[in-house]
């Protein structure tokens, strides 16, 4: 696949998600703030972002790749935790098709992207773990926001059916999980990288 291809691919998701985020934002029931403080909101915003950039830019800076394994990661752990948790739960948006495309079709394209095109220059293990510290932000954000908003953007945040103790269970599982899905997520680049002949990895420097 060329690189104007993949260019324009990535504008045109861009635009997908953005369409999706205008609508849900246009549909949404409660606050402006409670719609900001869902993790899937905040890393389909992000992901717009490194469609848009990475189509119409393509940077090739450290900096850059760090921030897009960064956005990968967070649309990894959207679309898992949305299909082992909150499948059949309502998370605030009003149309299939917006459910579909910011818990389903957006998190598939990030990471087929980083598969397909992994970042050049390569990511440290150490620094994939750095990854972990906006997750885990939007987590305390949400249990300290939460009795004074009465708002909880999960169920399983939510303290108030069945105490801290079930919050906690779930805050520690879902930790863990991040930091392997963020080793996960820097070994794929660094494996592919890797495997692919000099031709494959001047068009990863170029995407």
């Amino acid at each position: 696949m060329g690189v104007a291809i993949v260019r324009v691919l990535r504008v045109a998701a861009a635009g997908y998600g953005i369409a999706a985020l205008a609508t849900a934002l246009d549909q949404r029931t409660g606050p402006l703030s409670n719609f900001f403080s869902y993790f899937t909101i905040e890393s389909n915003v992000l992901a717009a972002v490194v469609l848009l950039v990475g189509g119409l830019v393509a940077p090739r800076s450290t900096g850059w790749a760090y921030f897009r394994g960064a956005v990968t990661l967070y649309m990894t752990i959207t679309g898992i935790v949305y299909a082992t948790l909150l499948s059949d739960i309502p998370v605030g948006l009003t149309s299939a098709w917006i459910n579909t495309a910011l818990h389903r079709v957006l998190p598939l394209l990030l990471l087929a992207d980083w598969v397909l095109f992994p970042p050049w220059p390569r990511v440290s293990y150490k620094a994939a773990l750095g990854w972990l510290a906006f997750p885990l932000a939007s987590l305390a954000y949400s249990l300290i926001r939460g009795p004074f908003a009465d708002f909880y953007p999960y169920p399983f945040l939510d303290p108030r059916p069945h105490g801290y103790d079930h919050v906690v269970v779930y805050a520690v599982v879902l930790a863990v999980g991040m930091a392997a899905l963020a080793l996960i997520v820097q070994w794929i680049a660094t494996a592919r990288l890797a495997a692919q002949p000099s031709g494959a990895s001047t068009m990863s420097k170029r995407t």
